[in-house]
C-alpha cells in the first residue's frame, strides 16, 4: 500500500488534531439515510447481491475523501493513496468471519462480482476474525440487514484505533415509496469533521446515481 506522512505541524487542522488526539472517547459517528431505491433496482436486473455491491460504492465514496484514508500510526499521521475493505461474512453456525477485498475502480462490475465470489468462499473455508498485516489500510465493513435503525453504537479499539468503521442497515420504502437504507459512519475526530462525513455521505449519492447510469 502506498501512503504518505503528513506533516500535521503544518496541517490546517493541527489544533483540532492535538484537541482530540488523546480523548477517552475520541470517535464520532452519524447514520444518514440514502435512497438506494434505482441501486436496488439494478441489483436485481443484474443479480448482483446487494450487500457486496455496496461494499464497492462505500469504498469508492470514501477514497474520494482524503481524510478518510488517514491513519494514526504512533507519533505520525499517514495518508494511503487508496483503501481496501475488510468485511464481515456471516458463517452457517451464526458466527461470521472477516473477508478482505482488494478495491479495483478499473474492474468492471461483472470482474469485481466473480472476484468478490472467490473471496468470500476462502474467507468462508478460513472463518478467521484475524485482520491481514495490512489492516491499518482497511475499511471495516458491516452490516445489519434485518434492521432500519437510527442509530449506532459501535466498538473501538482505543484512542489510537483511526480506520473509519462503515455500517448499514435494512432498507425500506418511505412516505414516498422511495427505498431508503440507514448507512453509518465512524471515524476519529482528530482526522475527520462533520465537513468531511458529509462529502463521504455525498460521494455515496454520486456513486449509486454514477453506477446506475453507467450499467443501464
Amino acid at each position: 500500500m502506498r501512503f504518505r506522512e503528513i506533516d500535521m505541524t503544518a496541517d490546517p487542522r493541527k489544533a483540532h488534531f492535538d484537541h482530540f488526539r488523546h480523548a477517552p472517547n475520541p470517535h464520532v459517528g452519524l447514520t444518514v439515510d440514502v435512497d438506494v431505491t434505482e441501486f436496488v433496482q439494478l441489483c436485481k436486473e443484474k443479480g448482483w447481491p446487494f450487500y457486496l455491491a455496496f461494499i464497492r460504492i462505500a469504498d469508492q465514496a470514501a477514497n474520494a475523501v482524503p481524510e478518510l484514508r488517514r491513519r494514526i500510526r504512533g507519533e505520525q499521521v499517514i495518508e494511503y493513496a487508496s483503501c481496501d475493505t475488510s468485511h464481515i461474512e456471516l458463517l452457517e453456525n451464526g458466527a461470521y468471519c472477516y473477508c478482505t477485498l482488494r478495491h479495483d475502480p478499473a474492474q468492471s462490475w461483472e470482474d469485481y462480482m466473480l472476484y468478490v465470489a472467490a473471496q468470500r468462499a476462502l474467507a468462508k473455508a478460513g472463518a478467521s476474525i484475524e485482520e491481514e498485516a495490512d489492516a491499518e489500510s482497511m475499511y471495516f465493513i458491516s452490516t445489519v440487514p434485518w434492521l432500519h435503525y437510527r442509530d449506532i453504537s459501535q466498538p473501538n479499539f482505543g484512542p489510537e484505533a483511526s480506520n473509519p468503521a462503515i455500517t448499514w442497515g435494512k432498507y425500506e420504502p418511505d412516505y414516498r415509496g422511495r427505498l431508503m437504507m440507514p448507512v453509518s459512519l465512524l471515524v476519529h475526530h482528530s482526522l475527520v469533521d462533520g465537513l468531511q462525513i458529509a462529502a463521504f455521505y455525498r460521494e455515496i449519492e454520486t456513486q449509486l446515481k454514477g453506477t446506475v447510469t453507467a450499467n443501464k
